[in-house]
């Protein structure tokens, strides 16, 4: 998996928020954006993502050298991120039954492994509703580690978890990120330690 950025930039009304960014992101490398607070990186990854339209240049997406139509990359990307709401009306084992609809599992991993792993053998049968915001984002973070997709977008992927949970989320990604294309958006170092390459996003004000 590629995408290249072209001289790709966003704006609201007069304020540019990023702009003349040009950079490509390849398969098997991990990326940081990085800046802080209000800055930009979550903007920019919903850019990366396709759900937000860039206002400047263009982003191209390409899969074994064929391009793939901004429409449909949502098929192959993963995300969790803070904003993201989890419909919390289901109990945990409906959420995954409800998410292996649109993206298969890793490793074909069962329903009952994903819970295992992510320590929530006792609560499959809570409602997300009475999940703690910890256990909210561990939820968000098990359904985009675990779906098997060639791109994982993280945005601040620790917010809310106790120093088990953070230790559980490096074991994950160790585990669980080999070919993958991931990309981060973090200014807390321990989210974007094994990155490999960084994006300073006040470098492209």
């Amino acid at each position: 998996m590629k995408i290249t950025l072209k001289s790709t930039g966003k704006r609201y009304n007069y304020e540019w928020i990023f702009r003349n960014l040009n950079s490509t992101f390849e398969s098997n490398t991990s990326y940081a954006i990085l800046g802080p607070n209000g800055s930009g990186k979550s903007t920019l990854l919903q850019v990366i993502a396709g759900n937000i339209v860039p206002s400047a240049g263009e982003i191209i997406y390409s899969l074994n050298e064929k391009n793939i139509e901004t429409e449909i990359f949502f098929k192959y990307i993963s995300i969790a991120t803070p904003y993201l709401e989890l419909p919390e009306e289901m109990i945990l084992e409906e959420l995954l039954q409800f998410h292996s609809g649109f993206k298969k599992f890793n490793q074909n991993l069962a329903i009952n492994n994903i819970i295992q792993l992510s320590g929530f053998e006792k609560y499959a049968s809570r409602q997300i509703k009475h999940f703690s915001s910890g256990m909210k984002q561990r939820a968000k973070l098990m359904l985009a580690i675990f779906s098997d997709t060639p791109v994982l977008l993280l945005d601040e992927p620790t917010t809310n978890l106790d120093e088990q949970g953070v230790k559980w989320w490096k074991d994950l990604m160790q585990q669980y990120s080999k070919n993958r294309l991931i990309i981060i958006a973090s200014n807390i170092e321990r989210e974007y330690e094994m990155c490999h390459k960084k994006i300073i996003i006040a470098d492209y004000k």
